[in-house]
């Protein structure tokens, strides 16, 4: 529970310090929002090829990255919260769009990402080079 916690606060972080770069004004289309999912879900495909390809890590590393950190950083809540604001403020086309990009961005991201990642270190092992 310590690495997760400990993730959790640094992904988290890491997304409130996007969220001031970057702010998105209220009523607009959440791009910050989007972004932070979409870059998450793909940080999550690499994540996730590196430990299956790779061997076995350090058992407290998935909960540190991938429920912590990433999961601190993604903010899915955010996501639905936006898309409720959009549609209470009669912007129910602008919603449905955030949605949609949103649900294929972050997919698109996590399975580009595993396969490019896969391909990668399936070269890497060829070559006899380490990866």
């Amino acid at each position: 529970m310590g690495a997760v916690a400990l993730g959790g606060g640094i992904g988290a972080a890491a997304r409130y310090g996007a969220g001031l770069l970057w702010p998105t004004a209220p009523g607009t289309f959440p791009a910050t929002t989007l972004l932070i999912n979409v870059v998450g879900c793909a940080l999550m495909g690499i994540l996730m090829a590196l430990i299956t390809e790779r061997g076995t890590p350090h058992h407290l590393l998935r909960p540190f990255l991938g429920t912590g950190v990433l999961g601190g950083f993604t903010t899915f809540s955010t996501y639905a919260v936006d898309i409720e604001h959009l549609l209470t403020t009669g912007r129910a086309g602008l919603a449905l769009a955030y949605l949609a990009a949103t649900l294929l961005g972050a997919l698109a991201a996590a399975w580009a990402a595993l396969a490019g990642t896969r391909r990668v270190l399936t070269r890497h092992g060829r070559e006899g080079r380490p990866a």
